[in-house]
This record gives structure tokens, C-alpha cells and sequence, in this order.
């Protein structure tokens, strides 16, 4: 495990520019409003082989802080699957971001399926208490699985913009047609803090189908403390659709094969149109990414209902132990009866039944 308050390597102090932090500031809804919209993209070999799929969808959502209370904001989601030299691999990215384009939580998921040692990394980070919670759970072949968790103070974060953020970020300059000239703050692949940049790269022609349209094109650079940078080109539609994404280095290319409706300011996207698949769920890497992540969903929010209702404990281990005692012969009646005072709906009278009133569940088959 790392260090609770801080990544385990010392890491110089970054900040983002003043500018950043303005531009982030000043983006309002009526701006965000038309960057609601889920859009599909395909994979292709630098052949123009597919290779697999991409995916981002942006809605709006309410999301339960620690305390109890509620937010509006966006759900964001993106999800690519793939299969490089025989090798299936996914990944998704599921957050939650505040209507001034913070992170308040978000979940990534990355997972390679080799055949001598699968590899699956999930990255966790969550708002809590005026700071930033990241954990990071990395599970190699049959090795066990290692757990590193650490913080940052929100205070020192300002101009952050974490991947699920990224893009809607990237769809409001795309509509504007202008990117800020200012530094700002991101994770690189190990969560820790650097910085990042956003350069305009001009318009271009791009056939999508059989029509040939104007894209306009955005460069964003994440600058490590180690390593080389990483940068990625957006191509966007005039309504910031992306038509094209590259990733600088990678043999890979997200490209839109067909053309969508444009969507204006007042018009409301059509809803989307997914053709059915016959797949088996367990061998399909897709089904299966979104199988675990819906498991790791449901098993937070149980873990989160229980937290809040600390009665729920003690309840169920009053009956287990009482159960145990007893040891009726029919567990239905006997859970009936001890449950029965609780019941909202229970007409008047006293809360205790005499116990050799006869039970109405004691016959039933």
C-alpha cells in the first residue's frame, strides 16, 4: 500500500495556469447542453482492417455524495474493445462530473487478455472530504492481486481535468472552434498529478461514408513527470461529433463510418439504434468488462446502503441468533413472527404476540 496522503514517489508541486482554471469556470450549461450525446466509432489497422469499437456517451444524472447529498451533473461513459495480434483487450471509463467540469468520481477499467497472463488494472477516484481518493488495483496472471491507494488536497487541484472530463471539455471547444493557449492539470497512467495542453490544429477534409466533410482538429499533449508525453489528435464535426482519434504512436485509428444528423442548439438528438448481436456473454471481452463493472457497481452500492443503515446489522443478527436458539423446524412462520413488528402497515396493538397465538403462516405450503 502507498502512502495514504500522497503517491509513494515525491513529486514536484504543479499548478495550472490562471487561465485554465478561467476557461473551466466560465463554460455554463447552455454550453454543455448540446455536448449530450452518445456517438460510435470504429477501430481500424493502419490497413484500414477493424480492429474493433469505440464508444463515449454524455448524460445528465444526479449523483449521492458521502453525506447523503444529492448533485446534478454528468454521467459520463466511454468504452473501446478491440483485438490486436489475436489479443483481445478493453477498456472503459465511468465517471461522474460536476456541471463545472469536476471529477467527483470515476472508475477506469483496463484489461488485456494474454494467454499466459491476463492482465486487468482498475483505477478508483472518488471526492471525499475536500480530497481526492485514488486506488489502484493491478491483477498480473495468477499473481495476487496489488492494492495501492493515496489522495491529493482538492485545494491544490484546480484546473484538473481527468479523462471522462477531457471529453467534454474536447466537445465544447469543438463547437467554439478555438482551444485555449493555457496549461492545465491531468492524471498520467499511473495517477499522478501533471500537466496538460490543448492546441488548435486547424480544419481539414475527411470522407466520412461517401461524403466528404470539414473536421476541425484538436492536439491534446499529457506531459509526465517521467517518460516521453503522451498526445492524442481530435477531429470534431461542426456540432462536436468526433469524427477521427489518433493517439500518436499507436497503429490504431478511431474513425466515424457514418455520417450523424447534425444536432442544432434547440433540436434533440435522435435516440440511437444499437443492432442486435448473438454473443456469448462469458467469451465476449465486452460483455464481460461490463459484466465485472456492473458487479463492482451493485457491490459498492450494498456496501454504501449498509454503511448508512448501521440498524440493518444489528437487526439481521438479532434474528440469525434468536434462529439459532430456537431452532424452529419451519424458518418461514418463525421469520414472519419476529419480523412482524416492524411492519409499517401493522393495525393497532401491541407489538408483542403471545406465543401460543396461533400464526397465520404456520399450514401454508
Amino acid at each position: 500500500m502507498g502512502d495514504a496522503d500522497s503517491p509513494a514517489r515525491v513529486q514536484r508541486v504543479l499548478a495550472a495556469s490562471e487561465g485554465a482554471t478561467e476557461f473551466l469556470s466560465l463554460i455554463g450549461a447552455e454550453e454543455l447542453s448540446p455536448c449530450l450525446f452518445a456517438e460510435s466509432l470504429v477501430m481500424v489497422s493502419e490497413s484500414g482492417q477493424p480492429l474493433g469499437q469505440f464508444s463515449v456517451s454524455v448524460q445528465p444524472a444526479c449523483y449521492e455524495e458521502q453525506g447523503g447529498q444529492e448533485q446534478d451533473c454528468f454521467l459520463v461513459r466511454a468504452a473501446s474493445q478491440s483485438t490486436v495480434n489475436e489479443v483481445p483487450c478493453s477498456s472503459s471509463i465511468t465517471a461522474y462530473v460536476s456541471k463545472r467540469l469536476e471529477t467527483l468520481e470515476q472508475h477506469q477499467h483496463e484489461y488485456v487478455k494474454f494467454r499466459a497472463h491476463p492482465l486487468d488494472r482498475k483505477t478508483h477516484v472518488v471526492k471525499r472530504g475536500g480530497r481526492l481518493v485514488v486506488t489502484k488495483i493491478i491483477e498480473e496472471g495468477e499473481h495476487e492481486a496489488q492494492t495501492q491507494s493515496f489522495s491529493y488536497n482538492c485545494a491544490s487541484l484546480h484546473g484538473l481535468v481527468l479523462e471522462a472530463a477531457n471529453l467534454l471539455v474536447l466537445r465544447v471547444l469543438a463547437k467554439r472552434r478555438a482551444v485555449p493557449q493555457d496549461t492545465f492539470l491531468a492524471f498520467d497512467t499511473e495517477a499522478h498529478v501533471c500537466t496538460s495542453a490543448y492546441t488548435a490544429m486547424g480544419f481539414q477534409k475527411q470522407l466520412v461514408g461517401m461524403t466528404e466533410v470539414e473536421v476541425f482538429g484538436i492536439e491534446r499533449a499529457v506531459y509526465p513527470d517521467e517518460g516521453i508525453p503522451m498526445t492524442w489528435q481530435f477531429y470534431f464535426l461542426s456540432d462536436g461529433h468526433l469524427a477521427r482519434r489518433v493517439q500518436v504512436g499507436s497503429p490504431a485509428t478511431m474513425l466515424l463510418q457514418q455520417l450523424p444528423v447534425l444536432i442544432d442548439v434547440d433540436e434533440a438528438e435522435p435516440r440511437p439504434v444499437f443492432e442486435k448481436k448473438s454473443l456469448d456473454w462469458e467469451e465476449d471481452v465486452q460483455l464481460y468488462s461490463q459484466f465485472l463493472d456492473r458487479k463492482e457497481e451493485l457491490q459498492a452500492g450494498h456496501a454504501s446502503y449498509a454503511r448508512r443503515h448501521p440498524e440493518l446489522r444489528t437487526l439481521l443478527a438479532d434474528f440469525l441468533q434468536l434462529l439459532l436458539l430456537r431452532k424452529p423446524d419451519d424458518v418461514l412462520p418463525f421469520a414472519a413472527e419476529f419480523f412482524a413488528p416492524f411492519a409499517t402497515q401493522r393495525p393497532p396493538g401491541s407489538a408483542f404476540q403471545a406465543s401460543d397465538k396461533p400464526s397465520p403462516f404456520r399450514g401454508r405450503v
